[in-house]
Parts: C-alpha cells; structure tokens; sequence
C-alpha cells in the first residue's frame, strides 16, 4: 500500500505503541512509511507531531494512521485533533483499520515465517558479531562500518548499550572507553576522529560510578570517588569540545538510552 503512513507516538520509549501497533499491522497484506516519535511528553511537542501528520494528510491525498501511548490527556486531545486516524492504546483496533484499508484483517495472532531465513535475521546476528568484536575498544578495525560509536568513562553503560542496539535494532555498535590519557592529550582517540559524526557519548553521575566499579574492584583508585568525579568531569569536558551529544545513564533504562541514541543518530532505524 504505497503512500500511506502510520506515525507510532508516544510520552516514553514508544516501544509498546510501535510492538502493539506492528501486531495489528500485520494483520494485512500492507507495508506503509512508518515514522516514530517517542518522548512526545509537552505540547509544543505533540503540535509538531500534529503538523506532520497533517502534512503527511495533505501529500498523500489519505489520512495517516496514528498508534499512541499518551498518559497526558491534554496532549492526548491535541494528538486527536490531527487529520490522522488515532489509535489509543487497547481501544478497538482491528475493525476501524479494516474499514480504513478496505480490505479485511487475517484474524491471526502473528503472521511470522522462519525467522531465521530472513535478512533482518541475519543483519541482527551480524551486528551482534560487529558489537563484541567491537566491545571496550577491543579493536578500532572497520570502523567505518559502525552504525553507532558509543564512547565514556569505563562502567557507564557502553557495553550493555552497545548489545541492545545489536539485539534489539540490528545496530553495529562499537564502544570505547575514554581513559587518563585521553584526557591528558586533551582529545578523543585519534582512531575515532574521522568518525566523530557517529559517535554518541553516555555520561553517569561519579556516586554511582565509584559504587559500580567499587564491586568490580574494591578499595581501587579506579573506584576511589575522587578519581570518578575527575574522569566524568574530563569526559563531559571532552565531549563537549569535540561536538558529541551525550547523556547520563544514571537514571535511564537501557531501552531509554537505545531510543534516545537511535533518534539522534540513526532514526531511519529506530523501530522494533
């Protein structure tokens, strides 16, 4: 069904907006433009999302289909007042879609071949690979074909990051800890500079850090407090001279961090 698209929207993640969503979806004999908007959590927010659903609207000639997750009602009303078809969660979704589409839904749970014959299959695994042969700057080859480069401190999150995206999104992620002596010379790695664009930073609170790497290696300098307030500090320092966005992984869940990287850096990739 060329020109016609379904918009996921949602105050979190977007992840069960967009698994509920493709359930339903696959249901029929259909592939629509799918575009993601998670963290759609204030209005002047949700009114973007209304423009380009209207937008959307105007250009294909059809409304949009709208699949939401909104805790807020007021920037639920406003998703609503959007020339898409919206969907709130739960509500009835099969027989408003088959009127839509004209055509009538398979009434099956799942509409799955062997998964393991299919090319995102094999990307996943592949991407997988790529992520462990890439884990803690283990080695710096090819990485021009990264998706994603995360780089931090040791112990701020980058591996456990790094494995969802390959998992989950089929990501080639590679992670690289910024150490002592990156701070002493001021800049990032020189084996990371021609791929800064790709590069994404996650940050944590020192607190946190000294108490996950006091388990590691207790009674350390690596996790005395002193020596993680000075290299969080570097690193944010360092980030932010080199133009890298980043984020604290202290208080996010990895399925947070994963959505919050995938949007800046690789939105064309950012379903489930």
């Amino acid at each position: 069904m060329p020109h016609r698209t379904v918009f996921f929207v949602s105050d979190g993640t977007g992840i069960t907006a967009e698994t509920f969503g493709n359930s339903i979806l696959a249901q029929f004999a259909a592939k629509p433009r799918h575009v993601r908007r998670p963290f759609i959590d204030t209005p002047d927010k949700a009114h973007q999302v209304v423009r380009e659903i209207n937008h959307a609207a105007e250009i294909e000639g059809r409304r949009p289909i709208v699949f939401v997750t909104l805790v807020n009602v007021e920037i639920l009303a406003i998703l609503k007042l959007s020339k898409g078809l919206v969907l709130d969660m739960f509500n009835t979704f099969i027989e408003p879609l088959e009127a839509e589409f004209g055509i009538t839904s398979n009434h099956r749970v799942g509409r799955f071949s062997d998964i393991s014959k299919s090319q995102e299959y094999t990307d996943r695994i592949e991407a997988i690979n790529f992520s462990l042969a890439h884990d803690d700057g283990q080695s710096s080859k090819n990485l021009a074909a990264a998706d994603v480069i995360l780089v931090g401190v040791s112990r701020s999150g980058k591996t456990p990051t790094s494995l969802y995206l390959a998992m989950q999104h089929g990501i080639k992620a590679a992670n690289y800890p910024l150490i002592p002596e990156d701070f002493e010379r001021g800049r990032i790695p020189s084996s990371l500079a021609p791929f800064k664009a790709k590069c994404f930073g996650l940050t944590i609170d020192a607190d946190r850090l000294a108490h996950i790497r006091h388990e590691r290696r207790p009674g350390s300098k690596y996790a005395s407090i002193e020596n993680c307030r000075y290299e969080v500090k570097e690193a944010e320092q360092m980030m932010l001279r080199e133009g890298i966005g980043w984020l604290s992984s202290t208080h996010k869940s990895i399925e947070e961090i994963a959505t919050t990287i995938l949007r800046d850096l690789r939105p064309d990739r950012l379903m489930y």
